[in-house]
């Protein structure tokens, strides 16, 4: 990749549509590429339904898009290319650099968001860049339409080997409860905030493959995501996986998931990628906290597997007790993990007298459970959103002494002391499943 405005050094040709309402914009952009001999212009159309159609009769590997147009605006227009052409990536363009188009941009499948006027130079590195980071993808998706092996995939995109580097603890902390709603990003997401000390390093991975929200609670839009790494998971390059991480501004790495539904298939095509990729790397940090989606499948089960700590979030609701006793007994009775294995948190427990006595006690939830409640986080949605819509995270605020600040920061302390206490980091053995390692429930979810 050639961040200078130089070609690619295979002899590629990387052929571009414009989609633009204005010809004067069209030809412009036409003519600041027309000298690069790796990058050339296809076709060019008036209107977004025109460059649907031309989009899916050219199938080029990159699309300029305008946001603005009359008919149908780049943002219905991308939300239908990637549908028809998901071998193709699109770069939006706009005069308004507005943080609100640029997330609906992402949402809609745009890898990347250019303000109008662009430089010369930033438009040629942008194109090869985003044609670099799209081509695994692309090649995912070519090889799924084929039917190729999966081994053949994984040769022809696999990178160089994983850099050696300081070995770290590597905990993995995997966040789940099996209902909606229950507040798993927002305790996995300052959860991981609150574990970051001098000298620690923590990472935030979006394992939510679907519906993911890390990067809407954290502000945070990026090219990269989890899908880029998925063609090299056997030989991971931790300098390519340093790329795709992204810093949010309190240093806390991330590591997003995909930014469209549809671009989880890219990852179950092998369900373990996600473990996969989190212990190739998982040296080079701490603790490594996994949000994930309430879904019981073989890429939960494959994490569950692997983690150090699986912290499971309840309410003091009976749906959610009730729910949450399911989880464990398939944690005891199925998988064979230890139940010091896993830690229960109860969210959004009232603060109100009066509906306190409408819940559950917290002696009968850790009676029917069989285990202790280790934090109790109040509810307080009017934090939570505040915190939220700025893109901040709730441990954040400089009064720690207020709930429910408190209560997430012990949530972290009691995680920090438990396992950076232990002079030795779980190894593989410790975890559950089968003596063969195999997960014994893998079976049941094989499509």
């Amino acid at each position: 990749m050639n961040r200078s405005g130089g070609s690619t050094s295979s002899g590629e040709v990387i052929t571009i549509l414009l989609v633009d309402d204005i010809p004067e914009a069209r030809e412009n952009i036409k003519k600041m590429i027309a000298f690069e001999p790796d990058l050339k212009v296809v076709g060019m159309a008036g209107t977004g339904r025109e460059g649907v159609a031309q989009a899916k009769e050219l199938k080029p590997n990159i699309i300029i898009m305008d946001i603005n147009m009359p008919d149908m605006d780049g943002i219905e227009a991308t939300t239908l290319i990637r549908e028809a052409v998901p071998t193709a990536a699109v770069i939006m363009m706009s005069v308004q650099n507005d943080p609100d188009y640029l997330r609906r941009a992402m949402l809609a499948g745009a890898f990347y968001f250019l303000p109008k006027p662009v430089a010369i130079d930033e438009l040629h590195s942008t194109i090869r860049t985003v044609h670099t980071r799209n081509k695994p993808i692309a090649a995912q998706y070519t090889a799924m339409q084929q039917a190729a092996p999966a081994g053949a995939i994984r040769a022809a995109l696999s990178s160089t080997p994983a850099a050696e580097g300081i070995t770290r603890q590597g905990h993995i902390i995997v966040v789940y409860s099996p209902q909606g709603g229950v507040g798993c990003t927002t305790i996995a997401t300052n959860l991981a905030s609150g574990l970051m000390k001098e000298g620690i390093r923590t990472l935030l991975v979006d394992a939510d493959l679907q519906f993911g929200d890390v990067g809407v609670f954290l502000n945070l839009q990026s090219q990269s995501t989890i899908v880029d790494l998925a063609s090299s998971v056997e030989d991971l390059d931790t300098e390519l996986f340093d790329k795709i991480v992204v810093t949010h501004d309190t240093g806390l790495k991330v590591l997003l998931g995909p930014a469209r539904p549809e671009m989880a298939d890219v990852m179950k095509a092998n369900p373990s990628s996600v473990a996969q990729i989190i212990q190739k790397i998982a040296n080079q940090y701490d603790f490594i906290v996994v949000d994930t989606s309430r879904y019981v499948d073989d890429t939960l089960l494959s994490l569950f597997d692997i983690a150090t700590k699986i912290i499971v979030i309840g309410m003091p609701t009976l749906a959610s007790v009730k729910n949450v006793r399911f989880v464990l007994d398939l944690f005891d009775q199925v998988l064979g993990y230890p139940p010091e294995r896993t830690m229960l948190v109860l969210n959004r427990v009232p603060t109100d007298r009066n509906v306190q006595k409408l819940m559950i006690p917290n002696e009968k939830i850790e009676k029917f459970l069989r285990r202790p409640i280790a934090v109790q986080i109040p509810n307080d949605e009017a934090t939570a959103l505040n915190a939220m819509s700025k893109g901040v995270l709730i441990v954040a605020q400089r009064d720690r002494s207020r709930s429910p600040v408190k209560e997430l920061m012990q949530l972290s302390e009691l995680l920090y002391t438990q396992l950076m206490g232990s002079s030795e980091a779980e190894d593989g053995s410790s975890a559950g499943g089968s003596k063969d390692g195999r997960n014994p429930l893998s079976n049941i979810f094989k499509r």
